[in-house]
C-alpha cells in the first residue's frame, strides 16, 4: 500500500499523527481536528506550495495516527509527544536569556521572598519574570525599603541574640525576635503581593483604609508606619501607565523571516504593561501553527496563565487550546484575535517588538561571525573557531580535584554542553596529571561526544601548560584533530619607586612559537577567549565548593547515633551544606526522609554545641 493509499483511509474524526523519515524517526509529530483532512493537505498539489513544506514531505516515508475523542486530548497527546520524541521540525523553542522570578511561600512561618529560575508547580507564589538576576535583586531592593520583610531564613535569624542590621534601618521587621504580629506581618506580605501584581492602586486604597482606622483608635505609630508605606507605594505607583482597562493579559507578537521566526510576549498585569519576553524558533510550516505550538509549549509549562491572550492571528485550534489552558489555570482562559482598538494596538506593539528583536538578534550574529573570523585569523587558526572549549582544574592540596570543561558555541556559552569530572586517577597535587584524565575521558571511544570535537581548545596558563597538553594529546593521538592556545592572564608588574601599580598584558601562546600573540586590551577576540577561561574557572571552583561542602555535612554528622550512611545522605541532598543544616529547624530537619523528630532534636543539639 501506498503512503497517498494509507492517506485515503485515515478516518475523519480528532487524533494525532507522527511523521516517520525513512529511518522511522519521528520527525513531525501534529494533531488535527479531522486527520484525513489535514494530513492529504501537506500532499495536494494545490495545498500548500511553500518550499519549506515541499521539504518536510520529502523526506516522510510513513506516517502513523493515534485516535482521541475530541480535539483537547488530541492536543494533550501531540504534547506529551513531542516531548517524549523531539522531532526535528516541532516548535525547538529557545528563550532570548536566562529568566527569574521572586518566590514567595504562603505556608512559611513569616514568609520572605526568595530568587529562583525555576517555577515548579507547587503552592508558592511567583513573581516576573524579571530578565536577569541583577533586576530580580533590585525589584526585592524596592521590595523591603517599602514592606520590611526578612531577608534569612528564619532559623538562622532566630539564633541571633539581637535583631540583624536590617531592622536597624527599617528594612525589617524582626519577626524572628516578635517584634511584629502574625497579623501585621500578614498584612504587609498582602501588600507585596498586590504591588508585584500590578494593583498599586488598590494596595493605596487598602493602606489609606489602615492608615485612617489606626489614627481613629489612636493607635499612632502604626499609622505613621502605614503613612509611611503609603508615601513609597504612592512614588512608585504614579509613573506606571495603565494600558488596558480589566485583569491580566499577555500579547503575543510575531515575526518571520524564511524560516525563523521571533515572539514577543507583552506581560500586562491589572492594565499595566510590566514587562516583555522574547523566544526565537526555527520553524518549517505555516504561521498559524507555530503560534499555536509556542502557545501549547510555552502555557504548560510551569509559567503564569493569564484570562485572556491577546494573539496575532487567528489559529485553527483556538476553542481546544483555550479549554486546556482553562484546565491547567483553574478559570477560564479566552484567547483573542483583536480587530481594532486598544488591544490590536497592542498586538501591533509587541510584533514591532518582535521585528525589532528580530533584527537585533540578526545584528549580533553578524559581529559575533566577525569576532570569529578575526580571531582565526590573528592566532592563524585552521579554521574559525565556533566551538570552543576550555578545561581547567581545581584542588586544594591534591583534595577534593574537579576538572572542568566549558563550551562557546557561536561565541555563546553552551551550558548544557559543559562537563564537570572528579578525578579518580591521581593522588596528591599533580594538575598536568589531572589534566590527562580529563582529556581522556572527554575523547575516549565510548563517550558519545567524542566524535563532536571541538575547532579550538583553550588551555588557562602560559608555555609550560599549553606543552603539557601538547604531549598529553600527542600521547592520546588527538594532535591535529583540533588547534590549541593558551591563555595566561596578566600580571602585576612591581616597580619599587612607581605610584601606580601596572598589569602585563594577557598573553597568547600558540603551539611551536616562543614569543606569545598579545591582542589589544579590551579587544573582542581577547574579550571572548578571557570570557571562555573565567568561566571554565567559575565552574571549576564551584563543583569543588560543592564537594568540599558534602564532605563538610559528611564530617558533622557522622559521629552522631542514629545518624548512617542513609540518613547522612538524605540530609546532604536536602540541606546541601552544613552550614545550611545548622540554620535549619527540628521541624525542618524531621521532615527530611528517613529522619523524625527525636533524631532531628539530638541532630540540632548535637550542631548547636
Amino acid at each position: 500500500m501506498t503512503l497517498e493509499e494509507k492517506i485515503q483511509q485515515f478516518p475523519a474524526s480528532p487524533g494525532v499523527y507522527l511523521m516517520r523519515d525513512a529511518d522511522g524517526a519521528i520527525i513531525y509529530v501534529g494533531k488535527a481536528r479531522t486527520l484525513r483532512q489535514r494530513v492529504r493537505s501537506y500532499f495536494n498539489a494545490s495545498g500548500d506550495s511553500r518550499y519549506h513544506v515541499k521539504f518536510l514531505i520529502a523526506k516522510v516515508a510513513d506516517i502513523e495516527i493515534v485516535l482521541t475523542d475530541t480535539e483537547k486530548e488530541a492536543l494533550l497527546l501531540e504534547n506529551t509527544l513531542i516531548k517524549q520524541h523531539h522531532p526535528r521540525y516541532n516548535l525547538n523553542l529557545k528563550d532570548d536569556k536566562t529568566y527569574f522570578s521572586l518566590r514567595l511561600d504562603p505556608h512559611e512561618d513569616f514568609p520572605r521572598f526568595t530568587i529562583v529560575r525555576k517555577r515548579p508547580h507547587d503552592a508558592a507564589f511567583y513573581f516576573g519574570p524579571y530578565s536577569s538576576g541583577a533586576a530580580a535583586r533590585e525589584v526585592l531592593r524596592q521590595m523591603v525599603r517599602m514592606f520590611p520583610l526578612r531577608h534569612y531564613p528564619l532559623a538562622a535569624c532566630m539564633s541571633r541574640a539581637r535583631p540583624c542590621l536590617y531592622h536597624q534601618i527599617g528594612q525589617c521587621s524582626a519577626p524572628c525576635h516578635r517584634l511584629i504580629t502574625h497579623e501585621a506581618y500578614a498584612a504587609l506580605v498582602d501588600g507585596a503581593k498586590l504591588f508585584l501584581e500590578g494593583k498599586g492602586r488598590q494596595l493605596v486604597a487598602e493602606f489609606k483604609r489602615r492608615m485612617i482606622d489606626a489614627s481613629k483608635e489612636m493607635r499612632y505609630e502604626e499609622a505613621a508606619r502605614w503613612r509611611n508605606l503609603l508615601h513609597s507605594i504612592e512614588v512608585t505607583v504614579e509613573k506606571q501607565k495603565v494600558v488596558l482597562r480589566g485583569g491580566d493579559s499577555d500579547v503575543v507578537g510575531f515575526y518571520r523571516d524564511g524560516s525563523r521566526i521571533e515572539l514577543a510576549l507583552l506581560f500586562i498585569r491589572a492594565g499595566v504593561l510590566s514587562g516583555s519576553r522574547l523566544f526565537t524558533v526555527v520553524w518549517e510550516l505555516d504561521d498559524a501553527t507555530a503560534v499555536s505550538a509556542f502557545l501549547q509549549h510555552y502555557y504548560t509549562g510551569a509559567v503564569f496563565i493569564p484570562e485572556e491572550i491577546l494573539l496575532p492571528m487567528e489559529i485553527e485550534d483556538e476553542e481546544a487550546l483555550a479549554e486546556l489552558l482553562g484546565d491547567l489555570k483553574g478559570s477560564k482562559v479566552s484567547l483573542i484575535f483583536p480587530q481594532r482598538g486598544t488591544k490590536r494596538e497592542l498586538v501591533v506593539l509587541a510584533g514591532k517588538n518582535a521585528m525589532s528583536a528580530f533584527r537585533e538578534r540578526g545584528e549580533k550574529e553578524a559581529t559575533t561571525e566577525a569576532v570569529l573570523v578575526e580571531l582565526s585569523k590573528r592566532l592563524q587558526l585552521s579554521r574559525i573557531p565556533r566551538r570552543m572549549e576550555c578545561f581547567d582544574i581545581s584542588t586544594i592540596q591534591g583534595r577534593f580535584s574537579v576538572g572542568s570543561c566549558v563550551v562557546f558555541t557561536d561565541g555563546v556559552a553552551d551550558r548544557n554542553s559543559y562537563r564537570r569530572y572528579r578525578i579518580r586517577t591521581v593522588d596528591g597535587q599533580d594538575d598536568f596529571a589531572m589534566l590527562r584524565e580529563v582529556f581522556q575521558r572527554r575523547f575516549r571511544a565510548d563517550n558519545s561526544e567524542a566524535e563532536m570535537a571541538p575547532d579550538l581548545v583553550v588551555v588557562d596558563g602560559g608555555i609550560g601548560q599549553l606543552n603539557a597538553v601538547r604531549e598529553i594529546l600527542d600521547e592520546l593521538g588527538l594532535a591535529g584533530r583540533f588547534d590549541l592556545v593558551s591563555l595566561a592572564k596578566s600580571r602585576v608588574l612591581r616597580e619599587s619607586m612607581a605610584s601606580l601599580v601596572r598589569k602585563s598584558d594577557e598573553r597568547i601562546f600558540l603551539p611551536g612559537r616562543k614569543n606569545p600573540v598579545v591582542l589589544r586590551q579590551n579587544s573582542a577576540p581577547l574579550l571572548l577567549l578571557a570570557a571562555l577561561r573565567d568561566e571554565a574557572h567559575r565552574f571549576a571552583i564551584g563543583y569543588h565548593r560543592k564537594l568540599r561542602g558534602k564532605e563538610g555535612i559528611a564530617s558533622g554528622v557522622e559521629d552522631i547515633p542514629g545518624i548512617g550512611p542513609k540518613r547522612r545522605t538524605a540530609l546532604l541532598k536536602h540541606f546541601g551544606s552544613l552550614q545550611c543544616l545548622k540554620e535549619a529547624t527540628v521541624e525542618e530537619i524531621a521532615d527530611v526522609s528517613g529522619m523524625n523528630r527525636v533524631l532531628a532534636e539530638v541532630v540540632c543539639e548535637r550542631l548547636r554545641q
